[in-house]
């Protein structure tokens, strides 16, 4: 069953300077995509937030990209001890060389080099709706 889009939303909040450290720092998160039978799949990524755009590579054949294929909404989650954030949002597949070369940059620069994956594209979520522990997010500016 396909979903309509929702209209867009533009988050409420930007990080804060806690909130960015904490999304640059070494952590897993979890991606949670809405499965095909309408349950949630959950599996453990690495991704990156820079520009207020979340990117996650993957294989292009894994369930999760069948997954935003097939239905839109996407969640990131990253905890830490006491520290969380989730970042929800509109995903969509990238296949384009430019972005899937600027998400490996991205993730290398947070994590490590990925291993060569010819069949590699790019998870992008423009978040909708930011939540997060005290100090992470902070009111984004009226305008």
């Amino acid at each position: 069953m396909l979903v309509a889009p929702d209209p867009p939303l533009r988050p409420t909040a930007v990080l804060t300077e806690h909130g960015r450290r904490f999304v640059t720092e070494r952590h897993l998160a979890t991606l949670s995509t809405i499965g095909p039978r309408g349950v949630l799949h959950v599996v453990a990524v690495g991704f990156t937030y820079v520009d207020g755009v979340v990117r996650i590579i993957t294989s292009g054949a894994s369930q999760k990209v069948r997954n935003v294929e097939r239905d839109h909404r996407a969640t990131v989650a990253q905890v830490s001890g006491p520290e969380w954030l989730s970042i929800a949002g509109r995903a969509v597949v990238e296949r384009d060389p430019e972005s899937v070369g600027l998400a490996v940059r991205l993730y290398a620069e947070r994590y490590r080099q990925p291993r060569v994956n010819p069949t590699r594209v790019v998870i992008r979520i423009d978040p909708e709706r930011v939540l997060g522990s005290a100090g992470v997010w902070a009111p984004a500016p009226k305008g």
